[in-house]
């Protein structure tokens, strides 16, 4: 809460719904409440903009309904990087591709994250080789600030559109 107007992510990016987008899976005119849907930014800019909430969260901080009960529709994030996974694993330079993530270390309270994560490492913008049994770790508002690129590689068939994400800096644990 408190965080109307605040830069949560690079100003460089905005984070917006569009449920009535045409031949998607998302698409929905109302929410669980029967609200009817429009389009919105989230955030944008960088800068909050909107809570995500139905009636009744709505109704209990005094606001009014982001149509959201049961969720969001066709959320996307805008692309600040011309390209996709490969480039961006080329303008990296040296860093950890992470392909899948493992388990449940998400404090919503602090922010805290932490997660078993296996992938690819990355040294002169190229893959080495493939590496798991890591753990990466972070806060979720550094995370979020942290946001180097969003790639244009966005996967349509998805409820939430967005593309390959570099983040400058997190912790990583493992054996090599």
């Amino acid at each position: 809460l408190n965080s109307i107007d605040q830069i949560v992510i690079p100003e460089s990016l905005s984070l917006f719904e569009q449920p009535f987008a045409k031949k998607t899976l998302g698409a929905k005119a109302f929410d669980r409440d029967g609200v009817l849907k429009r389009e919105q930014y989230f955030v944008k800019d960088g800068r909050v903009k909107s809570y995500v909430m139905g009636q009744y969260s709505a109704n209990q901080l005094g606001l009014k309904t982001t149509a959201n009960a049961g969720g969001t529709n066709n959320v996307s994030v805008t692309a600040n990087f011309d390209g996709g996974l490969e480039a961006m694993i080329k303008a990296m330079g040296k860093g950890l591709v992470v392909t899948e993530l493992m388990g449940q270390g998400v404090n919503a309270t602090t922010g805290d994250y932490s997660r078993g994560a296996l992938g690819f490492w990355v040294e002169n913008g190229e893959i080495q080789y493939p590496v798991s049994g890591l753990t990466i770790a972070g806060n979720l508002k550094d995370m979020l600030l942290g946001i180097e690129h969003v790639g244009t590689d966005i996967d349509q068939r998805s409820n939430l559109k967005v593309g390959s994400v570099l983040v400058n800096q997190m912790t990583i644990a493992g054996e090599s």
